[in-house]
């Protein structure tokens, strides 16, 4: 089972790396990011929005420049008692903090509220290599889904603009995953420069 989020509020999904990564046995994709994830939490908390718990992420992502997958580690981090507006300067802070040409955040909301735009998909039993196979064999995902994240635990991280949720469902099962084990929650995605 995956475990319950319902009482977070937001989500930043940053990294410290400016490298393209392309190799997957590269070492920087092995790091903790232990110093870095106190270094965000100390921006959340300095900005008055609560740091909740963060997660390592494996992130498999597909770049059109290089016509190939790139590899990224990072973190999830929960944000709470956070406006729009905080979660977006936190996330601009942190994009430049970082030297990043973006950082992606999501706030939870109902499925009709007027600023849904996306949905977080999490599933279990995937993996980086499983998720890198998926992107290359379909280049209608890769170029508009992206990418997604896999946790150390196994869980995929997926989050799909709701104009794309029946490609984001199809890719899922490409997965091998089954639907009814993902959880999808709906809210407002974005890149913050």
């Amino acid at each position: 089972m995956l475990p319950s989020r319902a009482a977070v509020q937001a989500e930043i999904f940053a990294t410290n790396n400016t490298d393209q990564i392309t190799d997957p046995a590269d070492p920087r994709l092995r790091a903790r990011l232990i110093r870095f994830d106190r270094e965000v939490r100390d921006v959340i908390r300095s900005h008055h929005a609560r740091a909740g718990s963060s997660r390592l992420l494996d992130g498999v992502f597909w770049s059109s420049e290089l016509k190939k997958t790139t590899y990224e580690r990072s973190r999830e981090f929960d944000v709470n008692r956070v406006s729009a507006d905080g979660l977006h300067h936190i996330a601009g802070v942190l994009a430049k903090q970082y030297h990043q040409e973006s950082v992606l955040t999501f706030r939870y909301l109902p499925r009709t509220a007027a600023d849904t735009n996306a949905a977080d998909i999490e599933a279990p039993g995937v993996d980086a290599r499983r998720l890198h196979d998926a992107l290359v064999a379909d280049p209608v995902a890769r170029d508009r889904l992206g990418g997604g994240s896999v946790t150390t635990g196994g869980r995929l991280v997926l989050i799909a603009p709701l104009d794309d949720l029946a490609l984001a469902r199809k890719f899922v099962a490409g997965l091998g995953v089954d639907w009814a084990t993902a959880r999808v929650r709906y809210g407002a995605e974005e890149f913050v420069s």
